[in-house]
């Protein structure tokens, strides 16, 4: 009986207590969307919306845009997923399988780039956008994030790759397959689901060259946008609590939906006799 009061204080206490930390500030950010404007300052502090009311989405979508802001978050981010993923799986490829003259020195390279903080080369890259007109552009976006994620993914897929079995890929390729064939068909499909995941969130959630490059409101992406409703001197709380909801959906969607299938990606490793 001791042994298992002990283990709960030392285990379960610890581990509730940062889960409550950890999911308090979405309950009450969940809550408040739903809250009249009226009843998110009242006074005693509400802990459940009275009357429940979907206005502060409507506002947010349709008054905000924050329907245009979705649409400009999907398109740079899914845009980001495919080149990273592409580039990065090949990549990490050559790393993996492959050995040439200056390897070592070219993973140097790429480690060393994760060193650098991206604050740093705000203003260069502004100028560089800038010169070729590309302010303003999603496109700038696409850039950047790709450029961005590409090493540290290139470097992650490589020590993916090493642990899958090459039997794999000699398997397609006695069945007629070319070596770039069996890379995305055999590799690819097990590399997917976790390398999206991470780029999809990375490129989704960034705020600072988003904010640097993208000036005109009709290509705001989620970030900017919930920067753009905090005014100066008046702030709508619920409209504001709405899109942080919205942009958290699709992150928790594709969560939800891509969970199985990273468990089956890490899972994979042997060869049908």
């Amino acid at each position: 009986m001791l042994k298992r009061l002990d283990r709960m204080v030392t285990l379960y206490v610890p581990l509730f207590t940062a889960m409550l930390f950890t999911l308090l500030p979405f309950y009450w950010t969940i809550v408040t969307s739903f809250k009249r404007e009226a009843d998110i300052v009242k006074r005693p502090i509400l802990y459940w919306p009275q009357p429940f009311t979907l206005e502060n989405y409507g506002i947010s979508w349709v008054a905000v845009g924050f329907s245009k802001f979705f649409k400009n978050s999907l398109f740079v981010s899914f845009s980001t997923v495919v080149i990273v993923l592409v580039l990065s799986v090949l990549a990490g490829y050559a790393i993996s399988r492959f050995k040439f003259y200056g390897k070592r020195a070219f993973l140097l390279m790429l480690l060393c780039t994760q060193f650098i903080p991206g604050a740093m080369l705000l203003i260069p890259l502004f100028l560089i956008f800038k010169s070729l007109g590309m302010t303003s552009n999603p496109f700038s976006l696409i850039i950047t994030y790709s450029v961005f994620q590409l090493p540290f993914n290139a470097i992650l897929m490589s020590g993916f790759i090493t642990n899958i079995p090459e039997q794999l890929e000699e398997a397609a390729m006695v069945d007629g397959c070319s070596r770039l064939r069996a890379v995305f068909l055999v590799i690819f499909p097990i590399l997917l689901p976790g390398i999206a995941v991470f780029t999809f969130i990375g490129a989704w959630n960034e705020f600072l060259f988003g904010l640097m490059l993208i000036n005109k409101p009709q290509f705001f992406t989620l970030p900017i946008g919930l920067r753009y409703m905090q005014g100066e001197f008046n702030m709508a709380y619920g409209a504001l609590a709405a899109g942080s909801v919205i942009s958290l959906l699709p992150v928790v969607v594709l969560f939800a939906f891509v969970q199985k299938y990273m468990v089956q990606g890490m899972a994979a490793g042997a060869v049908k006799g």
